[in-house]
């Protein structure tokens, strides 16, 4: 998925957040792609349990969506997607020359197995030249949590398009939709949170609810973080932040290189 990439920044996190990331990175590490991603123990789903229809999706169960149940007005308070609403983040990694990442929420939205679906358009750019176009798709279910219905995206090498690897539509090619913000998100929960075998294998896992960070100068309270991983990529791990009332604020991209992604501007929709 275009957002979030890999990233990290400059940030004053809590050691509660610190310690978890470390126990939960040594237990991946540990483990192999196969155990991050086993399923959790039923003492583990009971915690996980979501308001509405709908239990929160791993590995590759196929999942039975319902369109009555969902919503393209999306209002998750950790990642609230008002038409209008823009983000624009600066990613660095050492070495590497810097990315613009240009997220909007569009007007427009699509049909994805009877669901209507709220299109994100993020590009990103190095030095004006766009390297990578996507457009997202999002519904939230009647508890509250946000799923990510799939993607279209398109990579550039010199301003000419050399592939699409990665896209994928819920329901097309045995691939399943994932949630990317749980209408309750409670520390150690664990999902899935896009299924396309071999091309899009994300999973996520809950950390915290009250983060104090500090981002470009802003500070932000009550802070979701997760541990983010690949199954289909040995040792990626990355920590994302999610404010009230904004949405992704940081990555953190912490193996196999570190690596930096922070919001440089908001501006809510309406």
């Amino acid at each position: 998925m275009s957002y979030p990439s890999t990233g990290s920044r400059r940030v004053l996190v809590t050691m509660t957040s610190l310690t978890a990331l470390v126990a939960v990175a040594g237990a991946i590490a540990m483990s192999g792609p196969a155990g991050a991603g086993s399923a959790p123990s039923p003492a583990a789903l009971d915690r996980c349990s979501q308001p509405g229809p709908y239990e929160l999706p791993h590995g590759d169960d196929p999942v039975d969506l319902d369109p009555a149940e969902f919503t393209s007005n999306i209002d998750n308070p950790y990642w609230p997607m008002e038409p209008g609403t823009r983000w624009v983040y600066r990613e660095t990694a050492a070495g590497e020359v810097p990315l613009r990442v240009d997220v909007r929420v569009t007007h427009r939205t699509r049909m994805i197995e009877g669901i209507e679906s709220r299109v994100v358009h993020d590009v990103v750019t190095e030095r004006g030249e766009i390297i990578e176009n996507t457009f997202d798709w999002y519904a939230q279910d009647s508890g509250g949590s946000i799923w990510y219905m799939g993607e279209f995206t398109r990579e550039y090498e010199d301003g000419v398009p050399v592939n699409t690897e990665g896209s994928f539509e819920h329901g097309r090619d045995g691939a399943q939709a994932g949630v990317i913000v749980p209408a309750k998100p409670r520390p150690g929960c664990s999902f899935r949170q896009e299924y396309y075998e071999g091309e899009a294998e994300d999973r996520g896992r809950i950390l915290s609810r009250r983060e104090d960070i500090k981002v470009s100068g802003d500070r932000y309270r009550n802070v979701l973080s997760t541990s983010d991983w690949i199954a289909i990529e040995p040792f990626v791990l990355e920590h994302k932040f999610y404010a009230p009332g904004v949405g992704p604020v940081m990555v953190a991209g912490l193996s196999p290189d570190a690596s930096q992604e922070q919001l440089v501007s908001f501006s809510p929709g309406g």
